[in-house]
């Protein structure tokens, strides 16, 4: 089963994303980090991304597209994946569901929307903090799950940092773009029946309600 997992910046795609990731056993496949990876890396397409993340803008769906094939083709994703961040356009789940039907016939598609006021998501993202240990990747809040050290991972001891682009001005502009392009991306899973749609408020109740909503959807009940 592939499971995308849609929502505005600050939801909590990454968090529920991964958590979904252990207890089906599937990979998590983020675009934001395989970006934030060329990006490190001082590649020609990682400048091209990262002038684009810094401004607030989306990265072309070309070049989206491209790099998220190249890593569905890869032997840990055979049997499914939770994508985070792909598709974020009609253009792009169109691709995804094409190259889904040539290479993986009969797998399962299915889109989770995370559904969560802008001004809880603007709280949420510029008091964000990320374990910069890429193997944890655990993440913080400032305000309301802040760590036990300052600056410093509960759960392996690396450095916490904020991200560039955690700041109120991008994150109001990428929820602009975000809300311009969901409604019709919503609509084309919505259309497919194929999509659960939820307020995340409590991480724990909404793990458990995504799970089962999986489960019925597996066995053709909903």
């Amino acid at each position: 089963m592939y499971i995308v997992m849609l929502g505005a910046p600050g939801t909590g795609k990454g968090t529920i994303g991964k958590i979904l990731s252990q207890d089906l056993n599937l990979v998590h496949v983020s675009t934001g980090d395989m970006f934030r990876e060329q990006i490190n890396k001082k590649t020609e397409l990682g400048k091209k991304i990262q002038s684009y993340m810094e401004s607030g803008n989306l990265v072309p769906d070309d070049v989206t597209i491209e790099t998220v094939k190249t890593r569905l083709l890869e032997e840990d994703v055979k049997e499914g994946a939770i994508l985070d961040g792909f598709p974020r356009t009609v253009v792009q789940a169109e691709a995804l569901r094409e190259f889904l039907k040539e290479n993986k016939p009969g797998a399962k598609r299915v889109a989770i929307e995370l559904d969560v006021p802008d001004d809880e998501i603007i709280k949420r993202v510029v008091n964000r903090l990320i374990c910069t240990n890429k193997s944890c990747g655990a993440i913080y809040n400032k305000e309301t799950k802040p760590p036990k050290k300052e600056g410093i991972c509960d759960v392996c001891g690396s450095e916490l940092k904020r991200r560039q682009d955690d700041n109120e001005e991008t994150v109001t502009k990428r929820l602009g773009i975000y809300h311009q392009n969901s409604k019709e991306l919503i609509d084309f899973y919505r259309k497919n029946n194929a999509l659960y749609s939820i307020y995340p408020k409590d991480l724990e109740i909404a793990v458990r309600n995504i799970k089962k909503f999986l489960e019925e959807y597996k066995k053709g009940v909903r």
